[in-house]
């Protein structure tokens, strides 16, 4: 009994609360316009103006269009979950951390493990991105870098089933740019307001760009056949290119830090996907009607189908805004990345004299910083983007999945758990928010559901094997027995 109560053991708000008070609480300074600008800042990034070329040229065609809809109502309903448990337990942290102060520590190690993947994966996909907009930017000045070095070693042919060799060698700009960013986030970086605000707004110009000066070139017959993959194209597609949405749960992570938690949160998800989604559609459109689809370059679609129309001043604007923005959301993700790691450390999930390690100088997790970085540059060096792209958006999906479903379980045996902000109409929006995103996964294929399922067979490996035995929860629960005297019946 002592095991199985340990394993839905929920760590209480009173307890989150007093944990952030013994560390250096954060001020709540971040407003609803604050808040949305941290959200598009982290949202806009590689899966625009990278993965929207393979989705169009291999799943949905211009119907890439329908895609981003698909993926942006089923991340608005996933949202509206986040928001409630954010408003709920609004202190630093994520998914993890809500999971565990509602479902227990089994729960929250599941999505702890699952952030692990979806963080560190996605900062790899990133890094491509990174890459290949620098060889573009490069090129402009008849910079070429050779092909060995600018290349993946390995990729997997799914119709064969098998794995290839390349004959290149390493991605080398993909791993030199995340060992950078893993030196300015050991020695420790704070973000300004001002900066983050320039970011947003170099993004969002470049965005814009390329909707109003691209629309001026677009050929309608691009646009024909629309659904060249049929209804099954634009599901897959918006598996795919649900990529371009990851990030607006950071706005959850900041919830410490806004005046208003319960208002200022739901506003700055909701907001900065909605305005987020409309640009996406429009860029789709413009792409698709740009290049046909079947012609549309997978690397740097954007800037190509600029360069294709003779436009170097184009191609350089979009080039140096996919650069800057896309190192910045690496920035966000490696440290994210970190948080997760350190946040499941202090919980003796994981070796805390390693992951929950804090540099005595720079005051940052730098052994988990460096491990990270160095799995991410590694990963990022070798492998393909498809496949990055496939694995992160699958476990991130899955991490959705739970978060509406918890909602449900929540409103069920916690019913007076105060929750400044209620996410409207339960069960229908987390369960709709469950179908949308379930059917997102499905589209991915069952290449994608092995490595996850192999993925968390080795979590759970893990949180039985270490993380269990050693777990601070563990500890508490020992202890409360003892105090309460039933210690020796409980071991009998």
């Amino acid at each position: 009994m002592g095991s199985r109560s340990q394993l839905f053991a929920v760590k209480s708000v009173e307890v989150l609360l007093a944990e952030m008070a013994g560390e250096h609480r954060l001020k709540r300074v971040l407003g609803p316009v604050t808040l949305t600008a941290l959200g598009i800042g982290c949202i806009i990034g590689a899966g625009i103006f990278v993965l929207t070329g393979l989705a169009a040229n291999q799943y949905a065609g211009p119907g890439l269009v329908l895609s981003f809809v698909v993926a942006g109502v089923g991340c608005a309903l996933a949202a509206l979950c986040y928001a409630e448990f954010a408003s709920t337990v609004p202190v630093a942290g994520s998914a993890y951390t809500y999971a565990y102060a509602t479902l227990g520590e089994l729960f929250a190690w599941i999505i702890g493990w699952d952030l692990v993947l979806e963080y560190a994966v996605a900062s790899s996909t990133v890094a491509h991105g990174w890459s290949h907009y620098l060889v573009a930017l490069l090129g402009l000045f008849d910079v070429t870098l050779p092909p060995q070095w600018i290349g993946n070693p390995f990729d997997f042919d799914p119709a064969a089933n098998a794995w290839m060799w390349t004959g290149a060698h390493m991605n080398l700009p993909a791993a030199l740019v995340v060992l950078l960013v893993t030196v300015i986030l050991v020695v420790g970086i704070r973000e300004s307001a001002g900066f983050n605000a320039a970011m947003v707004i170099l993004k969002l110009v470049v965005v814009i760009f390329v909707i109003a000066v691209g629309a001026a070139h677009i050929n309608p017959a691009n646009w024909h056949p629309f659904l060249p993959f049929g209804a099954p194209g634009v599901l897959k597609g918006a598996g795919y290119i649900f990529f371009a949405y990851i990030g607006f749960d950071s706005v959850s992570t900041h919830a410490e830090e806004a005046k208003n938690p319960q208002r200022d949160v739901p506003i700055g998800i909701i907001v900065s996907l909605a305005i987020c989604t409309v640009l996406y559609i429009l860029v789709a459109a413009v792409l698709t009607g740009m290049v046909r689809y079947d012609h549309i370059d997978i690397h740097a679609p954007v800037a190509q189908a600029f360069a294709d129309r003779g436009m170097p001043a184009a191609v350089f604007l979009i080039s140096v805004g996919a650069v800057v923005g896309i190192t910045s959301v690496l920035l966000v993700l490696l440290l994210s990345q970190a948080r997760v790691l350190l946040a499941m450390a202090r919980d003796g999930l994981i070796p805390k004299s390693f992951f929950g390690a804090v540099h005595p100088r720079f005051q940052t997790p730098h052994k988990a910083t460096i491990l990270t970085g160095i799995v991410v540059a590694t990963v990022a060096a070798l492998f393909p983007l498809k496949l990055l792209a496939d694995l992160v958006n699958i476990g991130t999906l899955m991490a959705f999945v739970v978060v509406c479903a918890a909602v449900i379980v929540m409103r069920r045996t916690h019913p007076d758990l105060p929750r400044p902000f209620r996410t409207p109409l339960v069960p229908f929006v987390p369960i709709l928010g469950i179908a949308i995103n379930l059917a997102m996964m499905l589209s991915l294929g069952w290449h994608n559901w092995l490595r996850l399922g192999v993925w968390l067979l080795i979590g759970l490996a893990i949180y039985f094997g270490y993380g269990q035995k050693r777990s601070t929860m563990r500890h508490v629960l020992a202890d409360e027995l003892a105090k309460s005297g039933v210690g020796g019946r409980a071991g009998r």
